[in-house]
């Protein structure tokens, strides 16, 4: 699923990926693509390029733009230790790193 996703994110071609046969897909399907160009954004392979959760927010409600120069080489990487699970994600897990107060 990822590699497709990648490629139709590489081919500009994210509306290939709305379900046909949902009405409300199809109603929305701008918003729908936006969302797509916001998840390429979250799973760039440098964490540092990756916006904070305050940006996807101000992406979502339109505030923000995407960056447009973004890397579509997601990675799919394991977690050694927990048994048969999986996780997507694309640079190693890192420690969180608060930002300041608020």
């Amino acid at each position: 699923m990822l590699n497709l996703f990648r490629k139709k994110a590489e081919e500009g071609q994210f509306v290939e990926l709305i379900d046909k046969h949902n009405e409300d897909m199809q109603f929305y399907k701008e918003e729908v693509i936006h969302t797509m160009q916001i998840v390429v954004w979250c799973l760039q392979s440098d964490y540092m390029k990756r916006p904070s959760m305050s940006m996807v927010v101000k992406a979502m409600e339109g505030v923000l733009d995407v960056d447009k120069d973004l890397d579509h080489n997601f990675k799919l990487q394991t977690v050694n230790g927990i048994p048969n699970i999986n996780f997507v994600d694309s640079t190693p897990l890192l420690p969180l790193v608060l930002s300041g107060p608020r």
